[in-house]
């Protein structure tokens, strides 16, 4: 420990530094070389507008790497990354628009963008502070969205109070296919490989698909236009684990011609640690890669993508007990059964996943303003769960799954003055396999999924103030499985004499089934977005949303391995209808700007997991979860603002409420989020080397409406069988967690730079519990963590 304080105060002392800063200057033509006055240059907070002759100049840009937009209505924006380490001319020429389908970029101009669906992208300085950590992570820098956890390393993105299946993972155009039925089951993307990361919130984004009924999570590859060969090295060390990562990426752009970008991570980390106790068996390992190669021509390009996603998780020992008593003992005392000295090694229970995700892509741009996007992916995601087993069985997985997905799509675009048109359809064909050789009848079964969709969107420029947008999808899935049921099953569930037509074979005390489902869904949106005057947009969005019951809703049946929990499907699970309403006030101008999200969606045959009992089986003791369906309403506020103080201070601030009721039942709903309030103030020093402090609070209060699930189980005291209240419900009360930031940027010589970075999270070694991590129930959260990050620019 008295280590990390020298090194914070010799790096406290770096602020002494010489001045530097640097300027951005050049102008900007159209590809005819005529000059373009009014065109908008971003860097970052940076902001500056043409002039008559073209010419432009950024002042006080810091020393690094910076994401770039030059935008010019009736102009393709150009998005690219340059490096800066001293001043610095950028002559820019814009080509007449041609934007691909899958570009979504939002600028700031004078007319009003004609889409109107609000994304809320991730800085890059965003993406690089959570290097270390998860796509999840980094997603609760956006106002409503929250985290669904399994211990520190699996983490799911919440968007307004919904998860998993209902929140698709759009990487590089290409929805993950990674058995993100789970609820522990992270997205298996390195965060590292991203470019950009955007959160859409609702269903209206139909191009992804029509079942997105929390919102998308769009991740792109880093897209540069300018002719250059750049790239960058981030190590991270982390104390709560003794681990950390590095991560490496090249990025080779061009205007036309050929283009590349690769990029590779490794992590690794003991266990974590709470305030009191360490939290055994919680190390984790990733080893990732991602690239691509692109040719560039006058009017398509050519592309190829290749990721890897390999890691390894363990899962703490605490959530897998051996007898009734131990389990609610654990649960009701709020002390974990096991606790061991710290250690890399990951036993069982734990995770081997590994993800690979291939694509070809081909788009043409015609002359007349309009544009064509073909694109074939083929994924391969392996999943073996392992349990604590004995003998021969120690190394075998209790669960092995292996999804292969193969999807085609073709998306068009086409404007016209002020209308624009999309149009596409999708394919997929899907084949999930369960092992047989793990020797416990399969979680999830063998099926296979064939998937196909058609939609339309047309966004019309009523003027330069006012934007509508109408689009309408239709999807047809088909889904045939080959599962047992152990006939006791079969009947405590009430299959029999319903599902009867199932079965295709009497197999002993198994039956053998065959449940084969086909839905047809429609999905619709409409928006407009209004410019009220110089300072105020609103946007205002409705659509209707329905998602299909997933493979763990109908068909779980047994012991999830990773969770610790006994997961009951239900064939009469139903789809899922959402129809839901939103609007968005911004205010994107002057010393204060915000951004007010409330919004109302209403789910019919919303699908939820309910805790009903606890079971014993040959492996312990373990909890009971079941699938079931209400009628839902959820009703909520997103709120962020910025306030910038002064030149060096700024204060930002992040709110999110959300309302879950299960209509039908009168009852609030369960795994809700509660509200949650985030303030940072952060100074900066541009002539310090780019310095900048933050502070940051994270206030979760504890969930006050959540629906009363907890049981009694019969326990021996004295000779006697008690009964004996299992706390599964309770909320954990709330917490407050102060989180510390700074770092500096030097040059190193006339082309590359050095980035340091050090942070301090969880100042004051606060113990606590979230409501929405499934290991809340065996351990606390982990503790103080000291972070430190290396980040070359070359």
């Amino acid at each position: 420990m008295r280590f990390y304080y020298i090194l914070l105060t010799v790096f406290m002392a770096g602020t002494l530094c010489a001045y530097s800063q640097n300027t951005i200057s050049g102008n900007v033509f159209t590809n005819k070389n005529t000059p373009l006055d009014g065109a908008h240059i971003h860097i970052e907070q940076l902001h500056a507008i043409s002039s008559t002759d073209g010419s432009y100049e950024i002042h006080n840009v810091p020393s690094g790497q910076h994401r770039i937009v030059v935008s010019y209505i009736g102009f393709k924006t150009i998005d690219t990354l340059v490096t800066v380490q001293e001043h610095l001319r950028l002559d820019v020429k814009l080509k007449p628009e041609a934007a691909q389908l899958q570009e979504v970029v939002l600028t700031e101009n004078n007319a009003v963008p004609k889409n109107t669906i609000r994304e809320e992208r991730l800085k890059t300085e965003t993406i690089e502070k959570y290097s270390n950590a998860s796509l999840g992570d980094a997603l609760k820098e956006v106002a409503g969205v929250y985290s669904l956890k399994t211990g520190n390393t699996i983490v799911k993105p919440v968007i307004n109070g919904l998860h998993s299946s209902r929140v698709p993972v759009i990487s590089n155009n290409v929805r993950l296919e990674d058995q993100q039925w789970g609820t522990e089951h992270a997205p298996n993307l390195d965060i590292n490989a991203a470019g950009k990361i955007s959160v859409i919130k609702g269903a209206n984004a139909l191009q992804y698909g029509g079942d997105a009924i929390g919102g998308l999570v769009l991740v792109e590859p880093v897209s540069i236009l300018k002719d250059t060969l750049l790239g960058k090295t981030i190590i991270n060390a982390a104390s709560n684990g003794r681990g950390g990562s590095i991560s490496s990426s090249l990025h080779k752009g061009a205007e036309q011609g050929w283009a590349w970008n690769a990029a590779g991570t490794f992590k690794y980390f003991g266990d974590r640690q709470s305030p009191d106790y360490v939290l055994s068996n919680t190390g984790n390992r990733e080893n990732n890669f991602a690239g691509d190669i692109k040719y560039i021509g006058d009017s398509y390009d050519i592309s190829a993508y290749y990721s890897l996603y390999d890691a390894e998780i363990g899962i703490a020992k605490a959530m897998h007990i051996g007898s009734i008593s131990d389990l609610v003992r654990a649960i009701n005392s709020k002390q974990p059964a096991v606790i061991e000295p710290f250690t890399y090694d990951i036993d069982a229970p734990k995770q081997d996943v590994v993800h690979h995700l291939a694509k070809l892509n081909f788009n043409k741009r015609f002359s007349d303003n309009s544009s064509l996007s073909v694109q074939y992916a083929f994924q391969h995601n392996s999943r073996k769960e392992y349990d604590i087993r004995r003998g021969q069985y120690t190394d075998k997985p209790a669960l092995d799954l292996t999804l292969v997905t193969q999807s085609g799509q073709a998306d068009w675009k086409k404007e016209i003055d002020a209308l624009t048109v999309k149009a596409g359809a999708s394919f997929s064909y899907q084949d999930n396999t369960a092992d047989p050789d793990t020797d416990i009848r399969p979680l999830i079964p063998n099926y296979k999924k064939t998937d196909a969709g058609a939609y339309g969107i047309a966004s019309y420029a009523f003027s330069d103030s006012f934007t509508g947008e109408a689009g309408l999808r239709y999807d047809y899935s088909h889904m045939l499985a080959s599962k047992y049921y152990q006939k006791s099953r079969w009947t405590s569930l009430r299959y029999d004499g319903v599902y009867d037509h199932f079965i295709v074979a009497d197999a002993g005390t198994q039956w053998l089934t065959a449940p084969e489902f086909t839905f047809h869904n429609i999905s619709a949106s409409l928006g407009i977005r209004k410019q009220l005057n110089s300072h105020y947009q609103l946007l205002a969005n409705a659509g209707l949303a329905m998602r299909n019951p997933n493979p763990s809703e109908l068909f779980s049946d047994g012991l999830h391995h990773s969770t610790g929990t006994i997961e009951l499907g239900n064939l009469g699970i139903q789809k899922e209808e959402s129809y839901k309403l939103s609007a968005t006030l911004l205010k994107t101008h002057g010393t204060f700007t915000f951004e007010a999200t409330p919004y109302l969606n209403m789910i019919n045959n919303f699908i939820y997991q309910s805790p009903t009992g606890i079971e014993y089986t040959i492996r312990g003791a373990f909890p009971v979860y079941q699938y079931k369906q209400t009628d839902a309403l959820m009703a909520g506020l997103d709120l962020h603002t910025t306030w910038k103080i002064s030149k060096h201070w700024q204060h930002t601030f992040n709110g999110a409420y959300i309302y879950g009721q299960d209509i039908s039942n009168e009852m609030p709903l369960i795994e809700m989020p509660p509200l949650n309030l985030v303030n940072s103030i952060r100074f900066s020093q541009d002539n310090w080397h780019n310095f900048f402090a933050e502070i940051r609070n994270e206030l979760v209060f504890s969930q006050k409406r959540y629906p009363d699930n907890n049981f009694t189980v019969q326990l021996p005291v004295n000779g006697e069988f008690v009964d004996t209240l299992v706390d599964i419900s309770t909320p954990p009360k709330g917490y407050s967690l102060f989180h510390f930031s700074t770092g500096m940027v030097f040059k190193t010589s006339a082309n590359t730079g050095l980035a340091i970075n050090f942070s301090v999270l969880n100042i004051f070694n606060h113990a606590y519990r979230d409501y929405l991590n499934r290991q809340r129930l065996y351990t606390d959260d982990i503790g103080r963590n000291f972070q430190l990050q290396l980040k070359f620019n070359y």
